[in-house]
């Protein structure tokens, strides 16, 4: 798989680093939407990538976001509605990978690169900001923040985030619920790499119906209740119930990794 601005470094327990490089800042651009959705793609190919991290190159940034040249140096009209939902439509597929991700933050996550960190299953970070910070230009978030980060934080204080532009730090993103941890730079990759490495170990297939599961939330309770019921029929599909249960009655750690050894 041939990427222009990503690298992919493969770590044990199916725990596979994607390292953005897309100099000079990490902007959403074309670049960066193609390269992730063969990311997202070989995932759905590939068993044996059971995690996926992603992480930035740039000592100081993230993700920053929209390019901000692009859209205001133009000689035609731009369907400003239709790239959002090409974006859109990336995040969503992220979101809805059937393994856990990762968005490991040791710099600037700004507007776009705050979405971005929301598609993901968990945020770890280290140093920078986060925040939606699109009205502090006279835009808003229009790649799924508007969206996420309700559901994630709640509408009050999502509101204020977002009216404000706010940037909060590792800490105060920890304390709202935005980052799932908060650490230290200097162990900054150790962490992510522990946390990774132990999702990496966890039985993958349930956690990808859990996360279908999840997602349904968003509709009806009736309605979720039955993506639930289905998903959980699905897990005895996997092979993971028969070692989990074995597992238990056998007083021991279970080994989910084994299907990829056999």
């Amino acid at each position: 798989m041939k990427l222009e601005t990503m690298t992919i470094k493969k770590l044990e327990n199916g725990v596979h680093v994607v390292t953005i490089n897309n100099p000079p800042a990490n902007t959403l651009n074309v670049g960066i939407q193609n390269d992730l959705l063969k990311i997202i793609n070989n995932v759905k190919s590939d068993s044996s990538i059971r995690v996926l991290v992603f992480k930035s190159a740039h000592p100081k940034i993230f993700i920053a976001g929209a390019d901000l040249g692009q859209m205001s140096n133009t000689d035609g009209p731009i369907d400003y509605a239709e790239g959002a939902k090409q974006l859109q439509d990336i995040f969503n597929a992220l979101e809805q990978l059937p393994i856990p991700t990762i968005a490991a933050i040791n710099g600037h996550a700004l507007g776009g690169g705050c979405e971005f960190a929301l598609a993901c299953d968990f945020r770890i970070m280290g140093s920078g900001t986060i925040g939606l910070t699109e009205a502090s230009l006279g835009l808003l978030p229009a790649a799924g923040g508007t969206q996420r980060l309700p559901r994630l934080i709640g509408g009050a204080k999502a509101r204020e985030l977002m009216f404000f532009s706010k940037r909060l730090n590792a800490l105060e993103a920890e304390s709202l619920g935005l980052v799932t941890k908060a650490v230290e730079p200097a162990t900054f990759d150790e962490e992510v790499y522990q946390f990774a490495n132990i999702l990496g170990q966890s039985a993958i297939g349930a956690l990808g119906l859990i996360k279908e599961s999840i997602l349904a939330a968003d509709g009806t309770l009736e309605a979720g209740l039955k993506v639930e019921r289905e998903a959980f029929a699905k897990t005895f599909g996997t092979g993971e119930p028969e070692e989990g249960m074995k597992a238990f009655f056998e007083k021991r750690a279970p080994n989910f990794m084994q299907q990829l050894t056999t």
